[in-house]
């Protein structure tokens, strides 16, 4: 529970019928940006849109919220689907990672995207 960092990041979570969980994203203000964090889709419910569903909420809900305009989050280059997905979504490969973020430093391989 302690890497939810639930003090600092405002939760969502999709819920479908009869309660089944859908998806799980977070929110916090970062370098002026809604930075999206912990971002996950039922594994057996993939492929049915419900990224895009909570990703906009997320985005629209922050942005709201944080008084922002832009969203942020970070992706390993080798998750072709979420990428992929992100691209469609209109984030774009960031030229430069900001200093001081959250995951200090970079993993390798891991790319930051805004919209």
């Amino acid at each position: 529970m302690e890497n939810l960092n639930l003090d600092v990041s405002t939760s969502f979570v999709l819920v479908g019928q009869q309660n089944v969980l859908l998806a799980f994203g977070q929110y916090y203000q970062q370098k002026n940006k809604c930075h999206l964090a912990r971002l996950i889709v039922n594994p057996i419910r993939r492929g049915e849109g419900i990224a895009a569903t909570l990703i906009k909420a997320l985005c629209k809900h922050g942005q709201l919220n944080l008084n922002v305009n832009d969203c942020s989050l970070f992706i390993y280059k080798y998750n072709r689907a979420a990428v992929s997905a992100y691209k469609k979504l209109g984030f774009k490969v960031a030229a430069n990672t900001p200093e001081n973020h959250d995951l200090s430093p970079l993993p390798e391989n891991c790319v930051h995207m805004v919209k």
